[in-house]
């Protein structure tokens, strides 16, 4: 009985050791991360926003802390 089970254990363990050892069929992930790569470094459209006034950042992060505050006053209940 213990030969049985010891040789089903070897044929069922090849099995899985030679199903591992073929490669998967699915796209490269190396070939994937490439062409990301590659688009990322493609230069940037003409039409991109120009960049904003150290002014304009400077309102905008008031508004965004001003708001900020309100509502935390609004949720504590002030």
């Amino acid at each position: 009985m213990k030969g049985l089970f010891a040789a089903l254990a070897g044929i069922l363990g090849l099995a899985w050791w030679r199903r591992r050892r073929q490669p998967s069929p699915g796209p490269d992930p190396a070939e994937a991360l490439r062409a990301k790569l590659a688009e990322a470094r493609e230069p940037e459209p003409a039409d991109a926003p120009a960049e904003e006034s150290p002014a304009d950042v400077d309102t905008r992060r008031r508004d965004v802390h001003e708001r900020a505050r309100r509502r935390i006053d609004e949720l504590s209940g002030e």
